[in-house]
């Protein structure tokens, strides 16, 4: 940002210029003409899914910009990271700053998306994403970091509490790269509506494995029962449901399906059986890194124990089935496995008919089917 007093200009009118890279076009000439994983980056991280994990559009659009005129995924996100830290030193707003911080953070948490290995700098970086993201809640009030005590280790979180008077809670979880924080777009949705929303990264994820190095192993489910028991000793006897998105949404049926205190879930694009491990790529080795080993057959036996479609102690719970119709990941036939074959109750399912995967492409009335939804199940007076 400059600030320049043209010649010819009275010194009572200041002129300021904020610079930015300006959109840059996509077309196949352009991307064919970028390296492979760059390229694959832009394809795989589409402006949509970008905005679906908190960016902000003219952050996600200048991303983007800058990543096609050559300078690197986390160069660039990590740059547009510190501008918006910038704004916040320039601002004496607590509102604004609360956004820059929340831009900041969500930046900082993009630039490591690609990456696979849980290395000591990564480790820095997403705590950093976490403190300004605290920083945010703090001066805005309305969330507050949780800490959950499992046998396996820490579970970290995020409360949200309900406009007004809350009648019932709800947990909220993201898959292999989008994760606590990514969704809080979806946790404030529900949170309006009167619901106490706990965003929680499960074992494996975010902050319960690069802070806490909890990672998923066969026991995984405890984390979730003590999760459950903090929502359940906070209201007894209030009704809580449970959101998943992507790998999360097969987590989520297997948490509701082994928990009677579960009263309703939503799956948003998850998959029937996770133990089918690709042979090869990122995805893979984003399934490995959640289990914190590069055994293959090892972490096989560990995804092997979430089971969304096996039965359990509680098989009457609404269940809520969100698909893409162009989900590049889960297929049409998978989605309607997950809803034909849940050992659940009332089943219901909506297909956004070009879709992408968890639907970011329509992000507003995604959230608001889901937090429409779940309030319905929970609390429907």
């Amino acid at each position: 940002m400059t600030t320049q007093q043209p010649v010819g200009i009275p010194a009572q009118l200041r002129i300021t210029h904020r610079d930015h890279v300006a959109r840059r076009a996509e077309s196949e000439e352009t991307l064919a003409s970028l390296r492979p994983d760059v390229r694959t980056a832009l394809q795989q991280f589409s402006l949509e899914r970008i905005m679906g994990y908190g960016v902000d559009h003219a952050d996600a659009t200048e991303l983007r910009a800058r990543v096609l005129g050559g300078q690197s995924w986390a160069d660039a996100a990590t740059t547009l990271a510190e501008q918006c830290m910038g704004r916040v030193a320039d601002d004496t707003t607590p509102l604004s700053a609360t956004g820059f911080l929340r831009r900041s953070s969500a930046l900082l948490r993009m630039s490591q998306i690609l990456l696979t290995e849980d290395t000591e700098d990564r480790r820095v970086q997403f705590a950093e994403a976490a403190k300004r993201y605290a920083t945010a809640a703090t001066l805005a009030g309305d969330r507050k970091p949780v800490l959950i005590e499992s046998d396996g280790g820490p579970v970290a979180g995020w409360l949200i509490e309900a406009a007004g008077t809350a009648s019932a809670s709800a947990i909220v979880v993201g898959g292999l790269e989008a994760w606590a924080m990514d969704f809080d777009g979806l946790g404030d949705a529900i949170a309006a509506r009167g619901i106490d929303v706990l965003l929680l990264d499960w074992p494996g994820q975010g902050e319960t494995r690069l802070s806490h190095h909890h990672y998923l192993t066969p026991g995984w489910r405890g984390a979730f029962t003590r999760a459950i028991d903090f929502l359940d000793s906070r209201a007894p006897g209030r009704p809580i449901g449970i959101v998943g998105n992507s790998m999360g949404g097969s987590v989520s049926m297997a948490v509701a399906n082994g928990d009677t205190r579960i009263k309703a879930c939503v799956e948003n694009c998850g998959v029937p059986m996770p133990w089918a491990l690709p042979s090869s790529g990122v995805l893979l080795e984003k399934m490995l890194a959640i289990c914190g080993t590069d055994d293959i057959e090892r972490a096989r036996q560990v995804w092997r124990t979430v089971t969304p479609l096996t039965a359990g102690v509680n098989n009457a719970y609404p269940l809520l089935v969100v698909h893409g119709g162009k989900d590049p990941l889960v297929p049409d036939e998978w989605a309607r496995q997950m809803a034909q074959d849940a050992p659940a109750g009332q089943r219901e399912m909506v297909v956004f008919s070009d879709g992408d995967h968890c639907v970011y492409n329509h992000l507003s009335d995604r959230d608001a089917l889901i937090a429409d939804w779940t309030r319905l199940q929970l609390a429907p007076t």
